[in-house]
């Protein structure tokens, strides 16, 4: 009779291929995002010296085009930025400790908010938020994706209203903070969209970025032990819940 394998040797041998695929995919990312800058910055500077030395001998169409490649070098510039991000993301150490809500949600809304001193913004922070365990850095990054994701997706609004609070701390031992914004939301059908690399549920015209904030967010939280879920509506706003493991030991 063959041998049974060993279910707890078949999970650690998984567990390892699945640790391997990731770092590849990691130095795959970190490859990609700085080799191609050399050539890309060599795209940029031939292009604008051309502009600079023939542009008034070139007709209005060729200097169309011209310009056309420097936009788009410089754009390829900012999605490389995000891969950059993205990769900094997946080997930045992580030092984990108790980190309080209540103190962290206000430091970066405020920031949030004086980038955008135009705006109005009613900022709705629930009191007596907990504290979770998680490496403060990292969690900073992760809400000032999401909040700057409420603030920009509710710039149409004559009043925006972003809410945070938490739900009731889960058997599990999780907090999940909720973020709800009264913004533009999203059609439920682009839901597989949301956690893609450079996905977009608007168009550029519509709202700037390139599709990595919650691509971002949802690594940055995972390394911390945690998920991600949105749910939204188009026109009518949307929830992002953040799950955290909590610091109080049951």
């Amino acid at each position: 009779m063959a041998d049974v394998p060993d279910p707890e040797a078949r999970i650690a041998a998984l567990q390892a291929e699945l640790a391997a695929l990731r770092a590849d995919m990691q130095h795959f990312t970190y490859a990609v995002s700085h080799d191609l800058r050399a050539p890309l910055r060599h795209i940029l500077s031939y292009a604008q010296l051309v502009q600079e030395d023939a542009g008034p001998l070139l007709s209005a169409e060729v200097q169309e085009f011209l310009a056309t490649i420097t936009d788009s070098a410089r754009h390829m510039g900012v999605l490389l930025d995000g891969l950059s991000a993205l990769s900094r993301v997946g080997t930045a150490p992580v030092n984990t400790c108790a980190v309080s809500l209540q103190e962290l949600v206000p430091g970066v809304w405020n920031a949030l908010a004086a980038q955008h001193p135009g705006r109005a913004i009613e900022w709705q922070l629930a009191p007596d938020l907990p504290s979770v365990q998680a490496d403060a850095a990292l969690l900073r990054q992760a809400l000032s994706q999401v909040l700057d994701n409420a603030v920009k997706f509710s710039a149409q609004r004559r009043l925006a209203v972003i809410e945070v609070n938490t739900a009731a701390e889960s058997p599990g031992g999780f907090v999940t903070l909720q973020v709800r914004d009264n913004g533009v939301g999203y059609n439920p059908a682009q839901q597989d969209q949301l956690f893609k690399v450079f996905g977009r549920l608007h168009s550029s015209q519509q709202f700037e970025g390139i599709g990595m904030g919650l691509v971002l967010t949802k690594k940055i939280v995972e390394r911390l032990g945690g998920a991600v879920c949105i749910e939204g509506e188009a026109n009518n706003g949307c929830t992002v819940r953040l799950q955290f493991k909590s610091t109080r030991q049951d």
